[in-house]
C-alpha cells in the first residue's frame, strides 16, 4: 500500500512521461490514472502507472508508464471465463523497456529484477517504435531503463484482478492509505 502523497507524486510523474512521449490525455483520463505498487510498498522499484482508455468484452487499450528502473513484476494472464487469457501487444513510445519472457536466459542481461520471485530471463529490448506480442498465459515481467518508459498496450479484454503473479506476496489490486 502507498500513501496519498506517493500516489499524487506518481500521478504527476505519469503525466510528465506521457507528455514526453507526445501522448495527449484529457482531463477525465488524468483522473483515471492508476498507481499500482502491487502491495509491496516499494513503488520506486516495483510498480506501474496505468491509464486505461478502453476495456470492453473484446478489446483493451492502455498506456503503461514506468519511472526509471521501475519494474512490473513477473505474471501471466491465465485462461478466464471461457477465454484463452489476455493476448497483449506492447509498443514502446518513450525510453527503453526490458521485457523478459520464457526462453533461453539472456547472458549479460541489461537489467536485473528487484527483490522478489522471478523465473524467466529471456530479454527483449523495446525502444520507441518497437513492439512485441505476448500470447495468453505467457509468463513475463518488464523494467524501464534509466529514462523511464511509456508503453502502449493493445490487448484482448483485461481482467487485472485475475493476473497470476509468481511472487505470492504480490497483490495486484492494492490501494492507497487514507490519511
Amino acid at each position: 500500500m502507498i500513501t496519498q502523497k506517493e500516489y499524487n507524486k506518481a500521478r504527476k510523474a505519469t503525466l510528465e512521461y506521457l507528455d514526453k512521449a507526445g501522448i495527449v490525455v484529457t482531463e477525465a483520463e488524468k483522473e483515471r490514472i492508476e498507481v499500482a505498487d502491487f502491495g509491496l510498498g516499494d513503488l520506486k522499484n516495483t510498480g506501474l502507472q496505468i491509464l486505461t482508455y478502453v476495456n470492453t468484452k473484446k478489446v483493451c487499450a492502455k498506456e503503461l508508464v514506468l519511472t526509471p528502473f521501475q519494474t512490473c513484476p513477473e505474471h501471466r494472464h491465465p485462461p478466464l471465463k471461457g477465454s484463452d487469457g489476455k493476448e497483449e501487444t506492447f509498443r514502446c513510445r518513450y525510453g527503453e523497456v526490458y521485457l523478459y519472457v520464457s526462453g533461453p536466459a539472456t547472458k549479460n542481461r541489461k537489467v536485473d529484477p528487484p527483490e522478489g520471485v522471478y523465473t524467466v530471463f529471456h530479454e527483449i529490448i523495446l525502444k520507441p517504435g518497437d513492439q512485441y506480442t505476448l500470447y495468453p498465459d505467457t509468463l513475463h515481467w518488464f523494467k524501464a531503463g534509466a529514462s523511464g518508459a511509456v508503453v502502449s498496450e493493445f490487448s484482448t479484454s483485461s481482467h487485472d484482478e485475475s493476473d497470476v503473479f509468481t511472487d505470492p506476496d504480490i497483490n495486484r489490486m492494492s490501494g492507497v492509505e487514507e490519511k
